[in-house]
């Protein structure tokens, strides 16, 4: 028993060694994995094969890196880049063909084109970058060795492509080629020297020189230009002034006939619109006349009219008058009438009634009434008697009214004989044919008087007939 778990114990532990030492070396290999980034390329050399591993390498980028002293497995590597990597020639001093020292600073941009015969050529990316330099300062210096100073200052775009150019061949057989023309930077003197300076200021003397040169010659030209320009500016002033004379001589000639031509045009032209003007005002002048002779003879015939119609208008108006006058009188007259016969039928009735009620008492009285009664009414001439008392009270009445308003109008009664009453009767008289002829025959009688011509022709407007036949 003792034996067997001795055994099982060495079997546990040797199982337990082995398992950790399957896991570490598997952690091993895990460890060995290498995954190339993007801008990077990794060429794996395997016995006798060689294998790119990276972006766009076709064979991907992941690989085991196993160490080279492991049989068959054991690879080497080499890490080299896929982007453009640039080498600086800075402060690299150079001679010219005629042994002039000077100064460059170059610049040049590769990119690793095939990384198999980059890495059969080297063995880091630091070896590759001082092989590439070297190859770049060789062509450079063998360049500017064949050339001449001056040209390589004033060409240097030239030169950069000649070392691109030379360069390119070269790099072939290490897998890399030129991103771009090589530049070259700057060109200066060393420190002890001064053949570019020296070159720069006879560029600048020449330059100055030629400059001056130029200068005069311009001026010179300038002012040859300006003596001819003064002289063709002097001839053609002189052709001017007398093109212009003749210019000026020929418009005035025209403009004297023109104005001539125009005068004699406008005095024609005054004529015949004087001639118009004259026509036009007699032909105003003739209408004017026969619109005034028409106006006069249209005002004369409505003046006519008028004191046509004035005058039988004012005989109408007093044909009116005294119609309405007479009128006016017979109604008072009348009125009067009627009102004393009512005034006496009232009273008779009133005695009427008074005799019946005291019938008795003076029934001889009453008798004696009736029988004159009854006398006057067979009695003709008493009853006329008292109608022209009545009528004489209504004429009484009738004449103070009348003298009332006549006293209000302006009215002159003017009497010729006796007293007033003699001369005027009664102001009806006036409005009665009597009073008509009456008034005719005062008009007959003025017309024979001076001063009553002139009233009536004041009155009336008119000429009377007997001055008309003096005229």
């Amino acid at each position: 028993m003792e034996i067997d778990d001795k055994v099982i114990g060495l079997l546990v532990v040797g199982c337990l060694t082995g398992s950790i030492l399957f896991v570490l070396f598997i952690k091993w290999i895990l460890s060995l994995r290498r995954v190339v980034p993007t801008n990077m390329v990794d060429i794996v050399q395997r016995r006798s094969q060689t294998v790119s591993y990276g972006k766009n390498s076709g064979n991907g980028n992941t690989y085991y890196r196993f160490p080279s002293w492991i049989p068959f497995i054991g690879v080497t590597t080499i890490s080299l880049p896929t982007s453009v990597f640039d080498i600086d020639l800075n402060n690299y001093e150079a001679y010219d063909q005629e042994r002039l020292p000077f100064v460059v600073d170059v610049k040049a941009f590769y990119r690793i084109e095939d990384s198999n015969i980059a890495a059969n050529r080297i063995s880091t990316f630091p070896e590759l970058l001082v092989q590439l330099t070297d190859i770049t300062r060789g062509v450079v210096r063998s360049l500017l060795a064949k050339s001449n100073l001056e040209n390589i200052m004033s060409e240097r775009s030239t030169y950069g492509a000649l070392f691109t150019t030379a360069v390119q061949e070269q790099l072939q057989a290490w897998g890399v080629t030129p991103v771009k023309n090589i530049e070259l930077m700057d060109i200066r003197d060393t420190r002890d020297g001064k053949v570019i300076s020296d070159i720069m200021n006879k560029k600048k003397s020449k330059i100055e020189m030629e400059s001056r040169t130029e200068v005069a010659e311009n001026m010179r030209k300038a002012q040859e230009a300006e003596i001819e320009a003064g002289k063709e500016v002097a001839l053609k002033k002189e052709q001017a002034t007398q093109e212009v004379g003749q210019k000026k001589a020929a418009v005035m000639k025209e403009v004297g006939i023109a104005d001539e031509k125009a005068k004699q045009e406008v005095q024609e032209q005054a004529k015949t619109t004087a001639e118009k003007i004259m026509a036009v005002e007699k032909v105003n002048q003739v209408k004017l006349a026969e619109i005034k002779k028409e106006a006069n003879i249209v005002k004369a015939e409505e003046e006519k009219s008028v004191k046509i119609i004035s005058s039988e208008a004012y005989r109408e108006s007093l044909a009116i008058n005294a119609e309405g006058v007479r009128k006016q009188l017979e109604l008072e007259a009348e009125g009067k009438l009627y009102s004393k016969t009512k005034e006496s039928e009232g009273i008779h009735l009133e005695g009427a009634a008074r005799a019946d009620a005291e019938k008795k008492m003076q029934l001889a009285s009453v008798e004696a009434q009736i029988t004159l009664a009854a006398k006057i009414g067979e009695n003709k001439g008493y009853q006329e008697y008292l109608i022209n008392i009545r009528t004489v009270e209504a004429q009484e009445t009738v004449g103070v009214e009348q003298a009332k308003n006549l006293g209000r109008a302006d009215i002159k009664v003017i009497a010729n004989a006796g007293d007033v009453n003699t001369g005027v009767k009664s102001a009806m008289d006036l409005f009665s044919s009597k009073g008509g002829t009456a008034v005719g025959g005062m008009l007959e009688a003025l017309k024979n008087t001076s001063t009553g011509k002139a009233v009536l022709e004041k009155i009336t407007g008119k000429e009377t007939e007997h001055n008309h036949n003096k005229k």
